[in-house]
């Protein structure tokens, strides 16, 4: 799996260059600084992300295994798109709790300037601004969100995205038509229905059923999206999506 993912990131790299979003130099030199190494090998990291599957159970356990082996003044950051920091902080020991924080990038990573900073109830300032140091440092632009399920971007795209499966379960338009409109009526670079087969269905269904859970009803996922993703329509790779 990680031959495979490293394989993944080669072609979406060779794919950026070839259509001029940064030269073949920078995108050796950026292969190159990626190694494959156990989570032991972490036993002497200074800031460490954690960019595993959206899943409250996947994430307490690696994020337990790094609180385990890092060191104790290491800075470990989460990349969680809708978890609260704070409910992954309760995974970790008290004593980490001051030196873990959310960073929340935006796929694709090497092209989307956004992070969202996210601080738990118990996330130090000076963690706050090593994490806004270092997203500035690595070309993105930083900014800080509360913690809430969902933080920000994502409150507000799921919320296009339900209203965008609405339409196609009315009939008032097709998937096509309104990536259409999306594109050449609001400036949208990447259509409604384009993301979602691009993320997949099933990480949005996941990502609104968590703020579903906190928010309520104007969150609830629309029924075509669940029939969809129960009929394995999800996109990707590796499905048919909604244009794919």
């Amino acid at each position: 799996e990680v031959a495979a993912a490293l394989e993944r990131l080669r072609m979406v790299v060779n794919k950026g260059v070839g259509r001029g979003f940064y030269n073949a130099v920078e995108a050796d030199a950026a292969l190159g600084r990626i190694s494959n190494a156990p989570v032991e090998g972490f036993h002497d990291r200074e800031y460490v992300t954690e960019a595993v599957f959206e899943d409250l159970e996947v994430k307490a356990e690696v994020l337990a295994d790094l609180d385990r082996i890092c060191p104790p003044d290491c800075v470990i950051a989460s990349n969680t798109s809708t978890i609260p920091i704070s409910t992954l902080a309760s995974q970790m020991s008290p004593q980490r709790r001051e030196r873990f924080i959310g960073t929340h990038y935006f796929s694709p990573v090497s092209r989307m300037r956004l992070v969202e900073v996210v601080a738990g109830f118990d996330t130090g300032g000076a963690t706050v601004a090593t994490a806004l140091r270092i997203c500035a440092g690595v070309g993105k632009t930083p900014i800080r969100i509360k913690d809430v399920a969902g933080f920000a971007v994502n409150r507000m795209l799921h919320v296009f995205l339900i209203e965008a499966v609405r339409l196609v379960e009315e009939g008032v338009a097709t998937p096509e038509d309104i990536d259409t409109a999306c594109r050449l009526g609001l400036g949208h670079p990447i259509s409604p229905f384009e993301l979602m087969d691009a993320t997949t269905s099933s990480l949005c269904l996941q990502a609104q059923e968590i703020m579903q859970e906190a928010y309520g009803e104007r969150f609830r996922p629309r029924p075509l999206l669940k029939q969809r993703v129960r009929a394995g329509l999800v996109g990707g790779r590796k499905s048919r999506g909604w244009r794919t």
